[in-house]
């Protein structure tokens, strides 16, 4: 087939292309750097096409419904988050803070998974003795040879089918890939890929959208999967360009509290729910699974709750965790209160104070709202907000909550408690870990037939309130 030659003026700084001269480029700033390169395209197939056969169209009742399969990681509480498994023919993006495990969760991924195909590592930030170095501190290796992982809190798996690869120049990979092909491919990171085509310089806008584009193309033509790791900038954020989160399937975000715990969340996910929750802590082996998540985020005291302290029951996408909300409130010390909360939103917390102002008389506009949730997680369910009403009134009156209570509840302005989503559930978990006494809505059986609680014989004490006022009530008569 003829090639059509073509000249283009392609900046030597970040590799923008322009038709025509300019002194300096519009997409980095800099002077002097385009030079006219000539560029030699061949039309063939376009992304998704194989050798040079053209595009064509199948009705959608003939496509195969097993074609979008999934793969074990290995590790449940990944395989919670991604929705049941790795999707075959996606591409996953993993963000998190520097240090925080994201290496060592691909890796051990890579040893686990359930797959008899090949896996390809890619780091372009360590060499080959670093990983391997890794890989023995995590204990994918039993006896130093070739051997089975060493069984952990997933099945064990085998590691003489991951291949390594360290360097980030896209051309070498691609001639990696056409050579292995990989079931799993694993790049750590996208911020190192670099092609001549784009640039001389790695980690640039175009040289990270140009390389994710090229890998996402190829696993989607043969029936892999992608895991791409991203920095993170110091606002949490994954740093690039947005289109990148675009081009992916699932944006997986690594977080980390005050301890050794890592939460694992997606921020997008077209294959599963963005609700779910993976919880691990990192230890001298590598990230470990949570068995039990409740014990985490509970404190074990003696005698009575301390005033500002209640136990909430909340829902993390299909499990029910308990976890400890603290409030303190001291007089302001400014002419405008002021709210102090970074694991729930500073705007449901004001919401749920002006709540208790308006409709229990109890002042709080002068008061600096200090608001925590023991384990350092996140929340961000509605039915954490009578739970953190209570721990706000006991705070604001010094009045301690009664012990070995689990609260769940959704507050409108209005004072009423509204029904919650698995309202049995909550009970179920509560009762499990020994609280006898759950304070929460009436089971709405007209809205969530199939969402009624146990009979009180089974779970204990059910105190179900209708409004605000009566829930402080029960609890504080």
């Amino acid at each position: 087939m003829k090639k059509q030659r073509t000249f283009v003026f392609k900046c030597s700084a970040c590799g923008h292309e322009e038709p025509k001269w300019l002194g300096r480029c519009p997409e980095c700033g800099d002077w002097n750097t385009l030079i006219e390169t000539a560029v030699s395209r061949l039309p063939g197939p376009g992304p998704g096409t194989k050798g040079n056969r053209p595009p064509q169209s199948i009705p959608l009742s003939a496509v195969d419904p097993q074609e979008g399969g999934r793969i074990g990681s290995g590790i449940p509480e990944l395989d919670r988050v991604l929705g049941g498994g790795i999707m075959k023919r996606s591409a996953i993006l993993v963000g998190g803070e520097p240090g925080i495990g994201k290496s060592t969760l691909l890796l051990q991924a890579a040893a686990a998974a359930d797959t008899r195909g090949r896996i390809l590592y890619i780091s372009g930030e360590e060499s080959m003795g670093q990983v391997r170095m890794r890989a023995d501190r995590l204990g994918l290796f039993a006896n130093g040879g070739g051997d089975p992982p060493v069984k952990r809190n997933s099945p064990p798996g085998n590691t003489s089918r991951i291949e390594l690869c360290c360097t980030g120049k896209l051309e070498d990979i691609e001639t990696i890939l056409e050579a292995v092909k990989p079931v799993i491919v694993m790049v750590d990171s996208a911020q190192t890929l670099h092609t001549a085509e784009v640039g001389v310089v790695p980690g640039t806008i175009n040289q990270m959208k140009y390389g994710a584009y090229e890998l996402i193309s190829w696993v989607k033509e043969h029936d892999a999967a992608l895991f791409l790791v991203a920095h993170v900038t110091k606002e949490g954020i994954i740093s690039g360009p947005k289109t990148l989160e675009h081009m992916v399937d699932t944006v997986l975000y690594f977080e980390q509290n005050d301890g050794d715990c890592r939460f694992l969340r997606a921020a997008k996910n077209r294959f599963g729910s963005v609700d779910e929750l993976g919880i691990f802590t990192m230890g001298e082996r590598g990230l470990s699974v949570v068995e039990d998540p409740s014990l985490l985020f509970l404190i074990n005291r003696e005698g009575e709750l301390p005033p500002g302290v209640a136990t909430a029951a909340v829902l993390e996408g299909s499990r029910t965790l308990l976890v400890e909300i603290q409030a303190l409130t001291v007089p302001a010390k400014g002419s405008m209160s002021r709210v102090f909360s970074d694991r729930i939103d500073s705007a449901r917390v004001s919401r749920v104070a002006a709540t208790l102002e308006k409709h229990l008389k109890l002042r709080l506009s002068d008061q600096d709202l200090y608001i925590n949730v023991a384990g350092g997680i996140r929340i961000a369910e509605v039915g954490v907000e009578l739970a953190l009403g209570c721990a706000l009134y006991s705070a604001r009156t010094g009045l301690s909550l009664p012990g070995r209570v689990a609260i769940a509840g959704e507050l409108s302005l209005a004072g009423e408690v509204r029904p919650v989503r698995r309202l049995g559930g909550r009970i179920k978990t509560s009762r499990s870990l020994g609280f006898e006494t759950f304070l929460g809505p009436a089971a709405d059986a007209q809205d969530r037939p199939n969402e009624k609680p146990p009979p009180v014989s089974e779970t204990g004490k059910i105190i179900a309130v209708g409004d605000l006022k009566s829930a402080i009530g029960a609890l504080f008569s």
